[in-house]
């Protein structure tokens, strides 16, 4: 091969490896992904032959196991403030923060009950990491999924049936809905859920990280679970926990010009106040509560709050609006882009920086 040939094969391999480069680039993500699963209630129903590590992978299989970089697993069946922080949670830290993960940022996708998990760890990461000779992990801010860190009304329907102090007909049939027919304790995790006991647990972090919420609001379970819920409900969290806000009231939208459906209209029972950098961003009547972090459904979905600062940028979604009826049925919405196309995962996925 002459010169001339060798230099115009050389600069075509540099190019194409310049292209290749610049595809990934583009595609990749500035911050690592850390996932958070929620209540595992085969963990309840069988302890002694429950794998903590396989059941948080299979949680997430369905979409984000593949576009992660961590995750932090634990059992249902221990206490959020304890075993679950000192067996799991902990040792986690330790090994992310010599991995040296964070160094650019991370940023923890929860869901259900991960949200309660993810404030317990960035109310206390600093301190323990710091006091034990290690570097704290740079958390740039959560994207929480049908978030239960305000409680759920389930969990203290459950302990009070489970400790033989509430029973009927009604709590039964909402009991093996949601739990299965083969708990018959309440143990672990359950007691955290209770709405008072989660908005107890580290209730106010010092660390200010943005805390993005992703609101499901449709009905499983035939319906059954929702009556025992504050307001709106995705049939295992009621909105005042999803959306973040500061009480546990009954409430129908995140958003007081928004509804959870879509439509621009003026919420009256809206949420008018948030626990400390709690953003709402997308809500969604065509999710229930176990479909959100999947990838098999989809549907429109809205926003509430959009183009949040998140570590010197933006995140936030393209949105159109689109008109139904004429004269008195006339109606106005609001969804997000490809919300008809993608799952609810792939949107949130690809506004993570």
């Amino acid at each position: 091969m002459n010169n001339k040939k060798r230099t115009q094969k050389l600069s075509y391999l540099l190019g194409a490896g310049l292209a290749m480069l610049m595809s990934f680039s583009a595609t990749s993500k500035d911050y690592k992904i850390i996932l958070i699963h929620g209540l595992q209630v085969s963990q309840i129903t069988n302890k002694s032959g429950s794998d903590v590590v396989n059941d948080g992978e299979t949680y997430w299989q369905s979409y984000w196991n593949n576009r992660a970089d961590e995750r932090i697993d634990w059992p249902a069946y221990e206490r959020v403030e304890g075993k679950i922080a000192t067996d799991w949670v902990w040792p986690k830290l330790k090994q992310i923060s010599r991995s040296n993960l964070c160094d650019q940022g991370c940023v923890l996708v929860t869901h259900s009950t991960g949200d309660l998990i993810a404030r317990h760890i960035i109310d206390n990461q600093e301190n323990w990491l710091e006091n034990a000779g290690f570097e704290p992990l740079n958390i740039v801010a959560t994207f929480d999924l049908a978030g239960a860190g305000g409680g759920s009304e389930l969990a203290d329907v459950a302990v009070s049936a489970l400790t033989g102090a509430a029973w009927n007909f009604a709590v039964d049939a909402a009991l093996k809905w949601w739990l299965g027919s083969d708990v018959t304790e309440a143990v672990g995790v359950l007691h955290d859920l209770k709405v008072n006991n989660a908005r107890k647990i580290s209730p106010l972090p010092d660390a200010r990280t943005p805390r993005l919420r992703f609101v499901a609001d449709g009905n499983a379970y035939l319906g059954i679970t929702g009556g025992f819920l504050k307001g709106n409900d995705d049939s295992v969290v009621a909105s005042h926990s999803s959306c973040g806000a500061s009480s546990a009231k009954s409430f129908g939208s995140c958003s007081q010009s928004i509804d959870t459906d879509g439509r621009l209209k003026s919420q009256g029972d809206a949420v008018n106040s948030f626990m400390p950098n709690h953003y709402p961003m997308m809500m969604s009547d065509s999710y229930s509560h176990n479909e959100i972090h999947n990838a098999q459904r989809k549907g429109n979905v809205t926003i509430a709050m959009n183009n949040i600062g998140v570590d010197d940028q933006n995140v936030g979604f393209t949105t159109f609006d689109e008109t139904t009826g004429t004269w008195f049925w006339k109606k106005q919405y609001r969804y997000i882009k490809d919300s008809n196309s993608k799952s609810a995962s792939a949107l949130i996925y690809n506004v993570i920086p």
